[in-house]
């Protein structure tokens, strides 16, 4: 499994211990920055990320910011990519199961590491139902060709 991981600086501290905890556990992470706590702006890592989760290009993504807020709107905007801002384990499973989200949101400002990996780890386990939620999420999937002719 391969994982894309960035940050903006705010998200930084909670990205690196995220990016241990992965990789102990044997997943393979692929860092598209922010690499410091110098100030960076949120939309320049989730952009480039959210297109590799897009083009298949890594499995999956995590986005770190102060309240994951606005990783997850600019990862909503790129084609191929539903972003869940997850604040539970709860959220975790439901994004997953019901809304096939590809790419997980977290706020450093709100979620504790502990709880982040608990959010992850559920996450990653969380297979997709498909079912009712294979017709809502082919939705989704047509509302976006079609914008993206406009």
């Amino acid at each position: 499994m391969k994982i894309a991981i960035g940050a903006d600086h705010r998200g930084f501290g909670l990205k690196e211990k995220i990016k241990e905890h992965l990789s102990e556990n044997g997943v393979e992470v692929k860092d598209f920055g922010t690499f410091g706590e110098e100030p960076f702006d949120y939309p320049d890592v989730a952009k480039v990320l959210a297109e590799a989760v897009g083009k298949g290009e890594v499995e999956s993504g995590i986005l770190v910011c102060n309240s994951g807020i606005g990783m997850s709107i600019v990862a909503n905007k790129v084609k191929g990519v539903r972003a869940a801002l997850c604040r539970d384990v709860q959220d975790a499973k439901a994004s997953r199961s019901h809304n096939d989200a590809n790419l997980l949101t977290l706020g450093a400002g709100r979620t504790d590491p502990k709880s982040s990996f608990e959010i992850i780890e559920t996450w990653l386990k969380t297979p997709f139902e498909g079912g009712r939620h294979e017709r809502r999420v082919k939705k989704i999937e047509e509302m976006e060709e079609v914008s993206s002719k406009d």
